[in-house]
């Protein structure tokens, strides 16, 4: 991503506040660019079918669309004063995350807001199965608010896997990097590197290759693995200009560590990458990422890498 032209904010016409409009509103002024707000509804019992149709049916749902759109509206108008160039669009569409991915595409956006669900008792955002779907589909970068405020110098955390783990492409790194350098300078931030590693792997794939009973170095086992890691955060942090001093290169689980390296750093904002080829290998988006996304106390960003296709047909069902 060169840079940022198009926002696509997502509001949720059930609720009064919404963080992911405020935080879309900052980024459009930070970066000048155009602002879309979107309400995508759907309601099983004004749907009707090719069957069971009727004008009033039909009548009911532009009501209700032209109520959103009045909603919506109602937001826009004061960002519009603060110099901001908003639109505003209501949609009909079913599932809602198929309907964000559509008009997202539709509407050339480079980025997309939506809140994520706070649980004040936990004090951590709930994922819903929408931003599971969003996470899985959405082709351009998906910022996932959480109901907090952003430091007047945000940090941004970029998660990175240099020894390209789970299949993920290194290309993807780089975007990862990029996209958090340039929010970075534009929103007069920081960025810090991330990246962890597991040492019980590199014992367990050495125990697993010892045949006869020997002593096995694992201590020497375990720098070993230390410093591929180390060599290979190295170079790309240097090939972005990242400070050695916000590159953060951890021993241990990253559903662990990156919470834990969030929470230190006092961070605003996470990115990370996501790829999934298919339903049935879902990659980083598994265990680890559930038990990863939800406990992080900041924002989160997903990128894909540039050639990611997504699974929405551009096509609404029939039922929508």
């Amino acid at each position: 991503m060169k840079e940022i032209k198009e926002i696509l904010a997502v509001l949720d016409p059930t609720v009064e506040e919404q963080p992911a409009l405020q935080r879309a509103a900052w980024l459009a002024k930070q970066t000048g660019a155009e602002l879309e707000l979107l309400i995508c509804y759907y309601n099983e019992y004004l749907s009707g079918d090719r069957l069971f149709d009727s004008p009033s049916l039909e009548k009911a749902r532009s009501e209700v669309i032209a109520n959103h759109e009045q909603h919506l509206e109602s937001f826009a108008e004061p960002l519009r004063k603060d110099g901001i160039v908003v639109r505003t669009t209501a949609i009909w569409d079913h599932p809602l995350y198929e309907g964000i991915v559509r008009h997202a595409i539709e509407s050339h956006a480079d980025v997309v807001f939506k809140d994520t669900h706070h649980h004040s008792v936990a004090a951590r955002a709930l994922l819903t199965n929408t931003d599971w779907n969003l996470i899985r589909t959405c082709p351009m970068p998906l910022w996932l608010v959480k109901p907090r405020e952003l430091d007047d110098r945000p940090v941004f955390v970029a998660a990175i896997d240099p020894m390209n783990q789970h299949d993920k492409p290194a290309a993807l790194d780089d975007e990862i990097l990029l996209l958090s350098k340039m929010i970075g300078e534009l929103t007069n931030g920081s960025v810090h590197a991330f990246h962890s590693y597991d040492p019980r792997i590199a014992v367990a794939t050495a125990t697993a290759n010892a045949y006869i009973p020997v002593s096995l170095p694992f201590d020497e086992i375990e720098q070993q693995m230390h410093e591929d890691h180390e060599k290979r955060f190295s170079e790309i942090t240097s090939f972005h200009e990242v400070a050695d001093e916000n590159s953060h290169l951890v021993a241990g689980l990253a559903h662990e560590e990156l919470p834990a390296i969030a929470e230190e750093l006092d961070a605003d904002v996470v990115v990370m990458g996501a790829v999934a080829r298919n339903r049935w290998k879902r990659l980083f988006i598994g265990a680890t990422a559930e038990r990863t996304l939800e406990h992080l106390p900041c924002d989160l960003v997903i990128v894909k890498p540039d050639w990611f296709q997504t699974p929405v047909e551009q096509t609404a069902h029939e039922a929508a």
